[in-house]
């Protein structure tokens, strides 16, 4: 049980995941722990950036949070609002690109779990893989949120941001401190690659992307605005 500002929260929200909806996973748990450590209280106002099934957006409504939850896919929204009933919590809901679905809108507290899987081609993903595949690099979208974090952020604010060091974790932090933010690794884990991962291993070992080893380190960054 966790005692987080008064609220307290047993065990993780209930959730329904339909095909094609990005199930929770490692990096949610990491970024839900991360959130706890968070000041979260009734006035603090929680975007959630790409929500996906929502589990974090709820999360932070039971801590007792303010939380807004933003995703490009238009089932994704259908079943943040379907988890939020399910766990008894009111959530603002967009339907949008980033941030861009909230304009003028500033944050005490911005989660964002994007996709960072290095992929092939350099089209926009489809389909489910839209919830993981991120370009050849994996920073098709985290480069955009670093970027414009301070646009979105209350001068207290800060960014919880879950990635792979395969997507590069030095190249976020310089990132977040060039727009003007103040970054650190707070969480980290490895664990063994998934099915994604193993079946592009020939591809990213000719990208130099990883060797022999078939293990990925998943980092929770915290950024604040300076």
């Amino acid at each position: 049980m966790t005692t987080t500002c008064g609220s307290i929260v047993a065990g993780p929200p209930r959730c329904w995941v339909p095909r094609g909806v990005y199930s929770p996973q490692t990096d949610t748990g990491l970024l839900r722990r991360a959130m706890h450590r968070e000041a979260i209280t009734e006035r603090t106002d929680v975007l959630d950036l790409g929500t996906g099934s929502g589990v974090l957006a709820v999360e932070a409504a039971r801590l007792g949070g303010r939380v807004t939850a933003v995703d490009i896919s238009w089932q994704a929204i259908a079943v943040t609002w379907f988890n939020a009933l399910l766990n008894g919590q009111t959530l603002r809901v967009r339907h949008g690109d980033l941030a861009s679905a909230v304009p003028g809108r500033r944050f005490d507290l911005v989660v964002a779990n994007p996709p960072y899987v290095p992929a092939r081609g350099e089209a926009p993903p489809l389909g489910p893989a839209r919830a993981w595949d991120a370009g050849p690099d994996g920073r098709l979208l985290i480069d955009r949120i670093c970027d414009t974090a301070s646009t979105f952020l209350r001068p207290t604010g800060a960014l919880l941001i879950v990635h792979s060091h395969l997507c590069g974790i030095d190249a976020t932090l310089a990132r977040l401190a060039n727009a003007g933010l103040c970054a650190e690794v707070v969480d980290r884990t490895r664990l063994p690659f998934g099915r994604v991962l193993r079946s592009r291993l020939d591809w990213l070992r000719e990208r130099g992307l990883t060797g022999v080893d078939t293990t990925e380190e998943l980092v929770v960054i915290r950024a604040e605005r300076i």
